[in-house]
């Protein structure tokens, strides 16, 4: 198998990840690190033995040795970075949101379909074994017509007004911070896992603090949590804190939240969905497992074996039962999958692309435009 000569771009947590994921990726060699300094990329490169290391991603693009990068940069930077990427024929996988707005989203769609370039979008945490479990089911209809849809994406990392993080400040991150960050994680699941889309939305969001005191030194600080302290200034927030949507898919209806202020969430993603026949509940927090509820027989817990996963779900999962697939694993999954069509052109994607990028873009400037209205708005297909 020919070998696939890759770069990331980004140090920060999600590149760490994606270092640390493409290790795991058998026909990869990751030959160059990308930061906004050298001396972060050195040090990056180093941890993960990668030899070439820049403080310009220019460098990346420029080099016609590498075949495709990883973007984990912040949000502002990914449209700029995959634009140049597939202009001089390289492959992208992006860590999500794709762009700052719909426009850019087309752009990219539109120019990766031109250069006829592999292009993958990193909702990664469909590639948990027991959510492809429920897909899987649903596919085969053992859950019937799907009816209701319904969940959460709570986290409480953003809790108090001393909590700060770039993606708070809208030039960086774009006009939505908790329905693009998690929300987006919440429907990409909801629709990958029932087959149906999201028709139109209603939504309210809410900024709990207006105000947050954002360190005068730079970086991130928790309150509580291990992080910078030191002076602050305080910063006016238009970011939401919260958001709440109803929702419809067709016939069925839905209904979610996503939080960054709920105490005690740490990463609290839950999916349930109800059928004419029976429903399942996946949460993160406890990944291995599965719920299935019945109407006329007792409840099941199904926990993750491959033995006992229907067949089109067990190549997510490499470990026998009893032995915990988790976060990082999700990664691994994605990206054998993304490389895989790289090196087997005839292959369909089995992976989020950049279309479902533009999707989760529709979705969130829906849910912009109906929380400022104060009504229903359609999600265009």
């Amino acid at each position: 198998m020919d070998r696939i000569r890759t770069a990331v771009i980004g140090t920060g947590f999600m590149g760490r990840v994606h270092l640390e994921a493409l290790r795991r990726v058998e026909n990869v060699d990751v030959v160059e690190v990308a930061a906004t300094s050298l001396d972060k990329a050195r040090a990056a490169a180093a941890g993960y033995n990668v030899l070439n290391s820049t403080g310009d991603w220019r460098d990346v693009i420029h080099d016609p040795s590498i075949d495709a990068v990883h973007i984990t940069t912040p949000n502002v930077s990914h449209f700029p970075i995959a634009k140049a990427a597939f202009e001089a024929g390289k492959h992208v996988l992006c860590e999500k949101p794709l762009a700052m707005n719909v426009a850019e989203a087309q752009e990219l769609v539109a120019l990766q379909a031109a250069k006829k370039l592999r292009g993958g979008l990193n909702h990664n945490l469909r590639y948990y074994p027991m959510v492809q479990q429920m897909r899987g089911m649903r596919e085969a209809g053992e859950f019937g017509e799907i009816l209701v849809v319904q969940g959460t994406y709570s986290q409480d990392w953003m809790l108090y007004e001393t909590d700060w993080n770039w993606r708070v400040d809208p030039k960086v991150s774009g006009p939505s911070r908790v329905m693009a960050d998690i929300g987006s994680h919440f429907f990409d699941m909801a629709e990958h896992v029932t087959g149906l889309q999201v028709s139109s939305v209603c939504s309210d969001l809410q900024t709990f603090w207006p105000t947050r005191k954002q360190p005068k030194g730079g970086g991130e600080s928790f309150s509580g949590k291990l992080g910078a302290t030191g002076e602050t200034v305080d910063t006016p927030i238009v970011t939401e804190d919260f958001g709440a949507t109803l929702f419809r898919m067709g016939r069925a209806r839905g209904t979610m939240t996503a939080s960054q202020v709920s105490a005690g969430r740490k990463n609290g993603l839950v999916l349930e969905i109800y059928g004419t026949k029976g429903g399942a509940t996946w949460r993160q927090e406890c990944p291995e497992e599965l719920w299935l509820g019945h109407r006329d027989t007792p409840n099941q817990v199904l926990l993750k074996d491959p033995s006992l996963m229907i067949e089109p779900a067990r190549a997510y999962a490499d470990y026998p039962g009893g032995h915990a697939e988790g976060y990082p694993d999700t990664f691994k999954q994605l990206f054998r999958r993304f490389y895989a069509s790289i090196s087997d052109t005839s292959l369909t994607p089995d992976y989020p692309r950049m279309a479902d990028g533009l999707r989760q873009l529709k979705i969130l400037e829906a849910e912009l435009a109906s929380h400022k209205a104060h009504a229903w708005m359609d999600v265009p297909a």
